[in-house]
């Protein structure tokens, strides 16, 4: 006869730790292990959904890992078992913290508060670091109880520091990924044929770099838009990084302007897109609804351009001060004197 998943033994209120030994179902043994089981089956949702290879085995990794985890907490200490339950090690520890910075290292951080929800498993995966926190809580009551393996502690602290690292990774993969599927799909930049680099050109225009000489002559183009429509303006040029090659301030121009433009730079050079065009994708419904939330210096207001050489982006220019459409002006006439 097959067996039934219930059995009406906890119906009381009671459960049993390894040994068979009787608790409430409240204790805090119960809890904390309760809680990590909560932890492992959000991150069964973060595998799911995920569309990383690497970070779906890692997670699956640290699912099995949690297994024995579990054990040693429902296991009293001295409890006599016919198999030891094995303790949560330095090494094991020690592993937690290699794999913070291995995963650390393609991270490229922000330094501003996250909002969890950039993609669905970054979602699974910092709820599942949120339920560890409560674990890690849990445990700490437990040992002011009675003593806890420091080792266990330890780890599940580094647990929850890892996910939250690996919810960044999946994010800004996800990330990467659907601006490239968007971008390809409904933007091709003007001039972008392959057309082969004529070989009498200057070694950096060959190499495609951006030069300062490029800045000082789109900047001064600029400025000359700038006063024929009358408006005191703040005009950037970045790398193909993103990086502030210049940034020229006119007269009178508006305080608020001198960390728009590079940002509009920044983010024209970093998604190859013109910002007024990331902003229609941006909008409710749309594939790149909230892209903004977790990136600093993104921008989605209209005055950004990428910079383009023979088919390929090298740069943004970044213009701020007056309308969008005014802004849109003096950012395309910048790029008419590259």
């Amino acid at each position: 006869m097959k067996a039934t998943i219930y059995t009406g033994v906890g119906d009381a209120g009671q459960t049993r730790l390894l040994g068979n030994i009787p608790v409430s179902k409240d204790d805090l043994r119960v809890e904390v292990y309760g809680t990590l089981d909560e932890a492992t089956s959000t991150l069964g949702l973060a595998r799911a959904t995920t569309r990383f290879q690497d970070l779906c085995q890692q997670i699956w990794q640290l699912q099995e890992e949690l297994i024995p985890v579990m054990s040693e907490i429902a296991t009293v200490p001295g409890t006599i078992l016919k198999k030891p339950v094995p303790q949560v090690s330095p090494e094991q520890v020690q592993h937690l913290e290699n794999l913070i910075d291995r995963w650390s290292a393609e991270w490229i951080q922000t330094g501003q508060f996250i909002t969890p929800g950039g993609s669905p498993a970054s979602a699974a995966l910092d709820m599942a670091r949120t339920i560890v926190r409560r674990a890690e809580r849990r445990l700490v009551s437990l040992h002011q109880r009675e003593p806890v393996n420091p080792h266990l502690l330890k780890y599940i602290n580094r647990l929850s520091d890892l996910l939250y690292v690996l919810a960044r990774i999946d994010e800004q993969r996800t990330l990467k990924h659907i601006i490239s599927e968007v971008v390809e799909s409904n933007y091709t930049p003007p001039n972008s044929s392959k057309a082969s680099l004529p070989v009498n050109e200057p070694k950096e225009e060959r190499q495609g770099i951006l030069t300062l000489s490029d800045s000082n002559r789109m900047i001064v183009a600029g400025i000359q838009r700038a006063k024929e429509i009358g408006v005191p303006m703040v005009l950037a040029v970045a790398d193909e990084s993103g990086q502030i090659i210049q940034t020229c301030r006119m007269d009178n121009a508006r305080p608020i302007s001198v960390q728009l433009a590079p940002h509009k730079a920044y983010t024209a050079a970093a998604v190859r897109v013109p910002t007024h065009e990331l902003a229609s994708l941006s909008q409710p419904g749309r594939p790149l609804f909230h892209i903004d939330v977790n990136l600093e210096k993104f921008t989605l207001i209209g005055g950004g351009f990428p910079v383009i050489r023979h088919g390929r982006v090298i740069g943004g220019v970044g213009v701020s001060g007056g309308s969008v459409e005014q802004d849109m002006d003096v950012a395309q006439a910048m790029l008419a004197a590259f």
